[in-house]
């Protein structure tokens, strides 16, 4: 019996899938599903950190923007590795024609680890964390732990309804999320709160909140499980045999086995995103304090924004390029990554102009100066740097589908620490410039380096 690229069966070794009444296979209307979801939700998280910036002291926002930075990279490094696991394993399982009983024990208990380990660190680093990292501030660090725990659970639920396609629940999840952060900061604008506590008290409540949509979810999985068992019956019976077996043994196998290793990449890729992301903030932070840190993050909000924005194109693309990956569809495949990549260049490019006409003038009005300058030079350079940045996470999901997690975790690894290196260097005496230079430089030699992964033949 002939396997494929990963050692996994191939379509001619498996029955032909049978698809579940009612459920999406096209990418592109799953793309466009999520995007109005996580637009909405990008600019909802936009408006937040936009009012906070005009409601707060200069002071207190630096507080806030880097409570933001470091929630959030803890966020994505420890929890995004379990959800494109699991959007990876269902969505190969599918396409396979398994359509139920799909592992969760594995990557729940690789959650769990991941969710125990950050509580025990932070409650042993309780009294660093508060006198050195928040000023003091015991609320914000109280925010940062309940924040990051309950985000084990939103995370969990995204993966599961990427896997299956469910987009516009995954939808519904991050604009509840954001939403609801948001309406905290609008509370300080309007006067019913005050102060630094109550905007930030919406980053731990977000999380609970994104969860409403979860009942939903399951009560709409078995409200459809007779339709799904009778859509694949057939499917069933002819997999009974060898070839069934086989199937079950090629996917237990990827989910025990190769679970921890996948996630383990992930992670890599995870905190090298995070530190091309964030690093400059925490650095300059250390170096020239809390004023001139949270004008970086502003300056780099050109690159979160779209980031968050892209995350509709990444939870669809990778159970899409799985499943074409699972059927051995090339054509298909490289159809998908070339769209996808084209379309990123699009609007970077227009991003770009923009930001090269009117940029300063934007940035100034929207969040203030602070008593700095908006660099058009610069706003343009991270402007192509972010498309370069998005088409870099493109090819990665690519070669996640293709199996190749660790050689991708190592060309992310490798541009962070570049960064990280030219950001502490004092190659230029300007730090914003600095910032912006270097994550350009970062994110090009990231971009070239996945394409060379992506053109790598299969057997390589």
């Amino acid at each position: 019996m002939s396997g494929s690229r990963n050692g996994a069966l191939t379509a001619a070794d498996s029955p032909a899938p049978v698809e579940p009444p009612g459920e999406p296979r096209s990418y592109g209307s799953g793309a466009r599903i999520l995007s109005i979801g996580i637009a909405s939700t990008g600019i909802f998280s936009f408006a937040y950190l936009a009012l906070a910036s005009h409601v707060l002291s200069r002071s207190a926002y630096g507080r806030i923007s880097l409570l933001w930075s470091i929630m959030f990279v803890i966020l994505s490094v420890i929890y995004r590795p379990i959800e494109q696991l699991l959007s990876r394993t269902i969505a190969d399982r599918r396409a396979r024609g398994l359509h139920h009983a799909h592992p969760l024990r594995v990557p729940a208990l690789i959650q769990a680890g991941f969710a125990l380990v950050f509580l025990v660190a932070a409650l042993t680093l309780h009294d660093q964390l508060v006198r050195h990292l928040f000023d003091g501030s015991s609320a914000l660090y109280w925010v940062l732990v309940i924040g990051v725990s309950a985000y084990a659970a939103s995370y969990f639920a995204r993966g599961w309804l990427a896997g299956h396609e469910r987009f516009a629940l995954y939808g519904g999840l991050v604009l509840m999320e954001s939403t609801s952060r948001f309406l905290f900061a609008l509370a300080a604008a309007i006067g019913i709160v005050h102060g630094q506590t109550a905007v930030a008290i919406g980053m731990a409540v977000a999380p609970f909140v994104s969860l409403v949509v979860v009942p939903l979810a399951f009560s709409r999985a078995r409200a459809g499980r007779e339709d799904e068992l009778a859509g694949v019956a057939v499917a069933d019976a002819a997999r009974e045999g060898p070839a069934h077996a086989q199937i079950e043994e090629a996917t237990v196998d990827l989910s025990m086995r190769h679970g921890a290793r996948f996630a383990a990449a992930v992670f890599g890729i995870m905190l090298a995103e995070q530190t091309l992301v964030n690093a400059a903030v925490i650095a300059v932070n250390s170096t020239s304090g809390r004023v001139l840190a949270g004008f970086v993050f502003n300056v780099l909000l050109i690159v979160r924004a779209p980031l968050q924005l892209f995350q509709a194109i990444q939870t669809s693309l990778l159970p899409h390029l799985a499943g074409l990956e699972a059927t051995e569809s090339e054509e298909g495949f490289a159809r998908a990554i070339r769209v996808t990549c084209l379309a990123i260049a699009a609007f970077a490019g227009v991003c770009a102009i923009g930001l090269l006409a009117i940029g300063p003038f934007v940035m100034g009005v929207v969040f203030g100066h602070h008593g700095f300058h908006y660099g058009r030079f610069g706003l343009t350079l991270v402007a192509l740097g972010m498309g370069l940045h998005l088409i870099a996470g493109a090819l990665n999901q690519a070669a996640l589908a293709r199996g190749r997690a660790a050689l991708a975790a190592g060309a992310w690894l490798m541009c962070a620490i570049l960064f990280v290196a030219w950001v502490a260097s004092p190659a230029m005496n300007d730090e914003v410039l600095r910032t912006e230079v270097g994550y350009f430089g970062a994110a090009l030699l990231l971009c070239g380096m996945l394409f060379g992964l992506y053109r790598r033949p299969a057997d390589a």
